[in-house]
């Protein structure tokens, strides 16, 4: 039993051992990469402050041995090497075969009109050549510096990159973010809305019936057209907050006048587009009191009170208001369930919508389409 149990322990040591060995191995076989400086052009940062920049990120990959930027600064002042403007292959491989690099690493940040290109270089000091060059052109926002350094170091070294991030900094045309606009304070998809808007159950019946008994003779699916403006207060990571006004005109299209105004809270997507919204609505349709007597046959108010026959007998039927063409302008009001998506062609925006309105006479149901061309 005792010689089993020391087995186990020698056999243990062992592997512990041997893993010990291999990790210093495969420690020992990381090459060692040194950064300088990053050659800037139009933009307020510093090479060397660029160069530190770069080298975190790399320090993060944990695929070479990185050079301490004191260790740097140390072997250039013990070698007296002199390291201003030192960015071609020539310098680097000189002054890598000076303190022993295998790899070094510098590059280039340009500042365009439009745009900043970014540009990384990794020379193999050994061969002198230059082994890879990434090259990366991102949108002008100089304040991001440091996530276009993650991003093109970690494409250089083939590592996964944020596909999310890489589309704010990349896409000129993409959705209005904190990244991309970061000086906006509201979301540019303000615009006119065009659409219809269907009406189910009661609503539709009123809305067919004739005018003579409180009818419109109207076709239960009425054109739209109104404005929406926006009103953002949150725009960050993968989604924008906003509040939606949106002022309509209903039934033009079939001789009516009927205005109406909504105020959502909506969540937008930054990712697709998609978003959903909800909220109150109100409007003025015409309406009157009234009954239905026993036949479901609907009376105003004043016909029973009017009618010599009922002199001093008291209406048994129950006194509603309901929408009503005899009747005065009332105001109307309900709730609002909103979703659609966001389309794009370059700079034009194109929101399709869909909505519902629950009601006790009915549901309306409507759609909308909208465009807008975003400014710069």
């Amino acid at each position: 039993m005792k010689t089993t149990f020391k087995s186990i322990v020698l056999f243990g040591a062992a592997c512990l051992y041997i893993n010990s060995s291999v990790a210093q191995d495969v420690k020992k076989e990381k090459q060692t990469l040194t950064i300088l400086s990053i050659d800037i052009n139009g933009l307020k940062s510093e090479p060397q402050q660029m160069g530190n920049l770069v080298r975190t990120e790399l320090e993060k990959l944990d695929t070479f041995e990185v050079m301490d930027r004191y260790d740097v600064a140390y072997m250039v002042e013990k070698n007296k090497l002199s390291i201003n403007n030192c960015y071609g292959k020539l310098c680097l491989t000189e002054i890598g075969e000076t303190i022993h690099a295998d790899k070094m690493l510098s590059g280039s940040i340009e500042l365009y009109p439009k745009s900043i290109i970014y540009t990384l270089r990794l020379i193999d000091v050994k061969t002198k050549s230059i082994e890879k060059t990434t090259v990366m052109e991102f949108l002008n926002l100089p304040e991001e510096l440091q996530a276009f350094t993650n991003v093109t170091v970690r494409a250089m070294f083939n590592k996964s990159v944020d596909q999310n991030l890489l589309a704010k900094l990349t896409q000129r045309n993409g959705f209005d973010n904190a990244l991309n606009n970061p000086k906006k304070d509201r979301l540019r998809l303000d615009g006119p809305r065009l659409g219809f808007v269907t009406f189910t159950g009661n609503t539709a019946n009123i809305l067919q019936a004739d005018k003579s008994v409180g009818g419109f003779e109207a076709f239960p699916m009425m054109f739209q057209f109104g404005y929406q403006f926006e009103k953002q207060y949150l725009n960050e990571g993968k989604i924008q907050a906003l509040f939606e006004f949106v002022p309509m005109i209903t039934g033009v299209d079939q001789g009516y006048f009927i205005p109406g105004f909504s105020l959502l809270h909506g969540l937008r997507s930054n990712i697709n587009g998609w978003e959903f919204a909800l909220g109150p609505t109100i409007n003025l349709s015409p309406k009157a009191r009234g009954y239905y007597d026993t036949t479901n046959t609907w009376h105003r108010e004043q016909e029973w009170t009017n009618n010599p026959e009922n002199e001093g007998v008291k209406n048994p039927f129950t006194i509603k208001e309901r929408l009503d063409s005899r009747g005065d302008y009332a105001i109307q009001t309900g709730f609002v369930l909103a979703f659609g998506r966001t389309f794009k062609s370059g700079k034009l925006n194109l929101p399709v919508n869909m909505y519902v309105i629950p009601g006790k006479d009915g549901f309306r149901i409507g759609a909308s389409l909208g465009f807008n061309a975003k400014n710069k």
